[in-house]
């Protein structure tokens, strides 16, 4: 398929072609969900921690006798039962993270950028880059493209004025075209990809027998 390519002005300038397995595939609902997951389950600390009854402070005598005192039995005041007692079946630092199927990730990434293009919120535009690296450029800049809406760059390379330019825009992200971000990717409202990233996710996230 054939996609327009835009100048930063916003003129048409020529048309890039566009792998249809990348660009224009079946969506995969559950490859999406479970790729979504996976990325928020690494980003997961994994810090939280509870002491049980035999780690918290506390005598381990009996505080009354068994019987004889009209009160209910009790062993020990680091019970679960008491107030400063331990907790039962509390979290304990763990690793929350898991790896995923290559082939089910790289599905879901095609999947959303289908699903993005099919829905018109794609623009590709012409290489470019933010010599100044300020943001007021890059604004004037996106202005012909996007309004002030959740918009993500497909970067051809880690540019790092582009970037600066942009980390103080609240509602633009970036990410170069072979580390994409199922989560980021699936909540944008606008996609912006560089000419030369569009060409190299053809071949990056091409159906591989």
């Amino acid at each position: 398929m054939e996609k327009k390519v835009y100048s930063v002005k916003g003129e048409e300038l020529r048309t890039v072609e566009l792998n249809d397995d990348v660009f224009n595939t079946e969506y995969s609902e559950g490859s999406v969900y479970y790729a979504i997951r996976n990325e928020n389950a690494n980003k997961r600390v994994g810090t939280a921690c509870t002491k049980t009854r035999s780690e918290v402070k506390g005598s381990t005598s009996k505080p009354w006798k068994q019987k004889g005192t009209g009160r209910a039995r009790s062993g020990r005041r680091r019970s679960p039962v008491w107030v400063g007692g331990g907790i039962v079946f509390g979290p304990k630092p763990r690793d929350y993270s898991y790896s995923m199927p290559k082939k089910a990730k790289r599905l879901a990434m095609r999947s959303i950028l289908s699903q993005i293009n099919r829905e018109e919120r794609m623009t590709v535009i012409e290489d470019f880059s933010i010599e100044s690296g300020k943001t007021k450029d890059l604004i004037a800049v996106l202005k012909n493209f996007s309004p002030e809406t959740k918009t993500m760059i497909i970067m051809k390379d880690d540019d790092q004025m582009l970037k600066r330019s942009a980390r103080n825009i609240p509602w633009v992200s970036y990410m170069t075209y072979n580390r994409l971000n199922a989560h980021d990717l699936f909540y944008t409202e606008k996609l912006i990809v560089l000419e030369t990233a569009a060409k190299n996710l053809n071949d990056f996230y091409a159906v591989k027998e």
